[in-house]
């Protein structure tokens, strides 16, 4: 798979398992088990550029995220930082390059520091310099997301839920950052907050030349975005490509299950799906052999459950990980519905 070429960062086949408490009998000859979080994710985020990483809760996009950024260790795998092993580096130098926005700002933000303490944080601690030079800094991005010198000497209780956000992005830009991971930035906002949030971070794309890694299970937050898109189940990558051409043919049948699960403005069509979705969330303990999807695949046959598709591209770009890609194509064509999805998502 040639995802990794002039990335800024790259992951080859990342695994991430958590070990399970063994038994309490010293004695015990019960085989180890592990939590297969992640399994053998391989990405390529271009400078610039924003990669989505989409799914349902428990695909092991947000332990992904973690990985990338050290705050767990990769259990094998590679993690390259412009062409650099992340390993090699030093913590100081690793987040003085790469920065997290995180869901919740209440959770995030100190409830007793002020604005300029909290943001100025990463400066001291990265970066270093004056008094004077750190409080510039902090204004600076302060006023990089739209917030005030007077509101710099407040605690997070006397702002709204999105300036808090705003706090979050203006500390994680603080310290001049290559890489921005957003974990849902907006999942916890209001819907019209949402939308502002979206325009700062593109604005600040721009701005400032930084690159995302996205985490999200909204596609239209991936839609609005994004430049690639990465679709996880079970902690493997299913499809990865070009988010245009994803989400306007997608090829995996669990690809196809999120887009049909994205809202329809127009009420006739809601429930016009062609696919329907069964059974659970696989256990990341015990996973099914073969594909992981397959116990809920439509499309499942015999060499589903015993053989593990690898990732095929199927156009420029474009990767599958399914036997049976031909038969998904036009799936969402049926009654305009996957114009009727784009059209949305754009809106």
């Amino acid at each position: 798979m040639e995802t990794d070429s002039g990335g800024l960062l790259v992951t080859r086949n990342l695994k991430k398992y958590f070990p399970l408490r063994r038994s309490l009998n010293p004695f015990s000859r019960v085989e180890r088990r592990f939590v297969k979080a992640v399994d053998g994710v391989s990405i390529s985020i271009p400078r610039g550029k924003t990669v989505a990483v989409v799914g349902e809760s428990g695909c092991g996009k947000t332990t992904l995220a973690r990985t990338v950024a050290q705050l767990v260790s990769p259990t094998s795998g590679e993690v390259l930082f412009d062409g650099r092993d992340m390993l090699e580096l030093g913590r100081k130098e690793v987040y003085k390059n790469i920065q997290i926005v995180f869901q919740d700002p209440d959770s995030s933000l100190d409830p007793r520091r002020t604005i300029a303490d909290t943001v100025g944080e990463p400066i001291r601690g990265l970066l270093g310099g004056s008094r004077e030079s750190v409080e510039e800094k902090v204004m600076q991005s302060l006023a990089a997301v739209g917030l005030s010198e007077e509101q710099a000497y407040r605690i997070p209780k006397q702002l709204s839920g999105g300036q808090r956000q705003r706090v979050a992005i203006a500390r994680a830009i603080a310290p001049s950052p290559r890489l921005l991971i957003l974990d849902e930035p907006t999942s916890a906002l209001d819907a019209s907050v949402q939308a502002q949030i979206l325009r700062l971070l593109i604005e600040l794309q721009k701005n400032f030349g930084l690159s995302y890694m996205l985490i999200t299970h909204n596609i239209a937050v991936a839609h609005y975005l994004s430049d690639i898109v990465a679709v996880m189940y079970a902690g493997h990558l299913v499809e990865y490509g070009p988010t245009k051409t994803v989400m306007a043919t997608p090829r995996h049948p669990y690809t196809i299950t999120l887009m049909q699960a994205a809202p329809i403005a127009n009420p006739w069509k809601r429930n016009l799906l062609n696919i329907e979705i069964k059974g659970e969330v696989p256990s990341a303990i015990n996973p099914p052999n073969g594909c992981r999807f397959n116990p809920r695949c439509l499309y499942a046959e015999g060499i589903c459950s015993q053989v593990d598709p690898p990732l095929e591209e199927v156009s420029p770009g474009h990767l599958v990980a399914c036997h049976f890609k031909e038969k998904t194509v036009g799936a969402l064509d049926g009654n305009g519905k996957s114009q009727d999805i784009i059209s949305t998502l754009k809106s």
